[in-house]
Parts: structure tokens; sequence; C-alpha cells
């Protein structure tokens, strides 16, 4: 297994340095699906290209949609389909790509074919029981061929499905997201009811986007409808900038001192994420809007402030705030994110588990919806990451501030941010370089 050995620095304050990140694992994957729906050619720029977008792509080529592919430019063009997938029969290996799971099985399901849709251990144990729950009720036939309720399953859909449907996002949003876009891509009028809660940034993203694409998303009291029409019209567009991976850079930023800018991400973006930055600020980090980026500046005397934040709208973020909460002068309550053991790891158990290797003082919450952490001085650990992006992401940052933090399985980061320690040894360099 590789090791990678975080350097930690002296701090920093008044250092200024940039760095680039990858295109958004979020926007990418519903802007290749709903290119894949319209009428048209659509061009994408700046696209992430990671195990996880991979899939996707492949996804699609096997259900016959026309991609062009240039990772060097990071372009995709795609001839879409105008909502009939060409292919009525195809075997599907979505990895652990929880957006590619998750929409193309809600496409499928509402399209007419037989699907075979496999997929990695890791997403068998991930939930999507209540997507298939829907798909059930309004027709479609699902045959698991494991455990009830999981990937990998045989799916038959049919286009005459009923138009009026209800889905539970307690897990997760996703579900609400791939309905809608498999019901505008299709062009069908469309009621979904909503039951259960969850931060709804990601939704909105979707709809967003959507209307790009030139769809009608109208909201409800109880949920959302979507108008018959022509369906999805091609476009080109490019890809914003992933603010999930950015928040490790800003996360590095608020525990060193420095001011760090990332490349082309603002506070109108898409992406919900932008609400770590907020809290960042209540912690006594400064953020500001630049021509190249936010740009955020961590207090110069390295001490951030404790906090009580509810991060069920921005809970991939939550592992990021754990990692850097010992540094805080009072506790970090990380409230709302019961859901987060349901991701690619048990995240509430994979944060304590780290933090009690590093000898800091953690609890869960006694309603089990988050975690308590303790101010403390992280002793050197090896941290699990439990192939497990997030984990070896947001740890790394801990190490920044104190030595001998290794991180085991590095290479998991190929998820969605596949030369992250690459582009944080250029930031280390930069932030020892002002030492």
């Amino acid at each position: 297994m590789e090791i990678y050995s975080v350097r930690s620095v002296p701090p920093a304050g008044g250092a200024q340095i940039a760095v680039t990140v990858p295109g958004s694992k979020s926007i990418t994957n519903r802007a290749l699906l709903m290119a894949a729906l319209a009428s048209g050619t659509s061009v994408l720029d700046g696209v992430l290209f990671s195990d996880d977008s991979r899939h996707f792509l492949a996804c699609m080529e096997a259900l016959g949609i026309d991609v062009k592919i240039e990772e060097e430019k990071k372009r995709v063009s795609v001839k879409g389909c105008a909502g009939i997938l060409p292919n009525k029969k195809a075997s599907l290996y979505v990895g652990s790509a929880g957006t590619a799971a998750r929409f193309l099985t809600a496409l499928l399901g509402l399209s007419e074919g037989e699907y075979i849709l496999e997929s990695s251990d890791q997403m068998r144990r991930r939930p999507i029981k209540p997507l298939l729950d829907t798909l059930t009720d309004i027709g479609a036939d699902v045959q698991c061929l494991g455990e009830a309720d999981c990937f990998p399953f045989i799916l038959r859909g049919s286009a005459g499905m009923k138009r009026e449907m209800t889905v539970n996002i307690d897990a997760s949003s996703q579900f609400l997201s791939a309905l809608l876009i498999a019901c505008a891509g299709l062009g069908r009028e469309t009621r979904i009811h909503v039951t259960g809660s969850h931060g709804m940034a990601y939704v909105d993203m979707t709809a967003r986007m959507l209307e790009r694409f030139g769809a009608r998303v109208m909201g409800l009291e109880d949920g959302f409808l979507i108008p018959g029409g022509a369906g999805l019209l091609a476009m080109n567009g490019f890809v914003e900038p992933d603010v999930s991976g950015a928040a490790y850079f800003y996360a590095a930023a608020a525990v060193t001192g420095a001011g760090v800018t990332v490349r082309g991400v603002h506070m109108d973006s898409l992406q919900g994420d932008t609400a770590f930055l907020r809290v960042l600020e209540s912690m006594g980090c400064l953020s500001e809007e630049t021509e190249e980026g936010v740009r955020l500046t961590g207090p110069s005397d390295g001490r951030l402030k404790g906090i009580s934040v509810d991060m069920h709208a921005f809970s991939d973020q939550a592992v990021t705030l754990a990692a850097i909460a010992p540094f805080a002068d009072s506790p970090v309550e990380i409230r709302g994110i019961s859901h987060i053991r349901l991701q690619e790891s048990d995240r509430i158990a994979g944060i304590l588990e780290n933090l009690r290797r590093m000898k800091i003082r953690c609890e869960e919450l006694p309603d089990g919806s988050g975690i308590r952490i303790y101010p403390g001085v992280p002793a050197p650990a090896s941290i699990a990451t439990f192939q497990d992006h997030r984990m070896a992401m947001a740890f790394a940052v801990t190490g920044l501030r104190c030595p001998g933090i290794l991180i085991e399985d590095p290479l998991c980061c190929r998820k969605t941010f596949e030369d992250y320690f690459e582009c944080f040894d250029r930031m280390t360099d930069q932030l020892l370089s002002r030492a």
C-alpha cells in the first residue's frame, strides 16, 4: 500500500499563492447526461477526467451515445440522442460513481429497454433503494442479482410509465436530481413529489443547469413539475472548477495563515460547497473576490474560532472541517450529517477513528446527527482512508500544522481528483519557499 507523507510548514502569514483545481465532478456528470439526452451536439470544456467521469463516459458509449473525448484539452463533444437511447440492451459498469449510478438508474428505469447495471463493492453498500422504490412504483421492473435493493441488478423500463411519482431523499438528493434530469431529457410532463429532507443545493444546481439546456423546472409545495415539451437542447459550455476540491486548499489557508486563491472559483458558483467559505469566515478567516478567483486568508496567529454548524446542505466538507477542528480555540460541533455514514465510507466513524489516532478528543453527538471535536495538538499518526477520497484529501491538511501525518492509500483520490497530491505538493513547496 502506498503512503503519502505530509510535510508540515511554518506559519505562512503574508504568503500569497494561487492554485488550480480540476473541473467540478457534479457539474461534469450532470452536463454529460443532459448533453446525451439533448437534440444536437454539445461541446463541454473544462471537463473533469477522473475514475468517476470515465465510468460515466463509458456507460454513455455503451448506451450508443456518440462522444468525442479529448482529455488533454479537457473537452468532450456529445451528439445527443434527443431523449431516445440508441441501444435498448446494454451492460453498464458504474464503478464507485454515485452520480453515474443514480442518474443512469433513473434514466433507464424511465426508458424502453433491458439493462444490466453493475458496480464496485463500495457502490453496492451505498443507498439506491429509495430510487428503485420510485421506479418500481411507476411500473419499472428491477431484478436484483445479489442483495435486495442493491447493485447489481437488471432494470427493465417502459416509456409508458405513470407521469406522477414520489421519491424519498433522506439518504441522498441525487435521487431527485436523477429523476429531474431523466424526465426533462425525455420531454415528458411529470410531477415529482418529494418526501424526506436533505440539503437542496445540488438539486438547485440541477434545476439551473437544466434551464441552460432549455428545460423548465417548476417548484411546487411538495416537489417539482417538469412541463412536457421538446426535451433538452444542445449547448456549449464550460465546467466550473470543482469547489469541493478547492475547499481543501482554502482549509490549508485557514490553518497556515496564508492567502490562497483558487483560480476560477467565484461566490456565484452553481456549487453549494461555496457555503464552506462562509464557515471558514466565521472561524476567523477573510475571503474576498478577485478577478482570478476567491482568495481566502487564514488568521495570522493560526488560531481558528470554535463553531457549531449544520452541514446538511454541504456535507462533503464535514471531513474537511473535522480535519482542521483541532486548531480551533474552542470545540467544533458539526451537525446534520447522519447521512454521511452511507457515502464512500462511514464518514462519521472514519472521522472519529482518525482524530483518535492523532490523540484528539472527539465524540459523537447524543442524537447521532454529528460530532464534537475539542482543541488539541495532533500527534503523529497514519490516517486510514477507507478507500474514501475525502478522507485522504482532508486529513492531509491537518499535516500542514503538525509533523508525522501519513496518508494511507493516497491513490483513492483518483475517484474525483487524480492529481490531488501533486497539486498539494506544489502548494506546500510555495508555502515553504515563503517561510
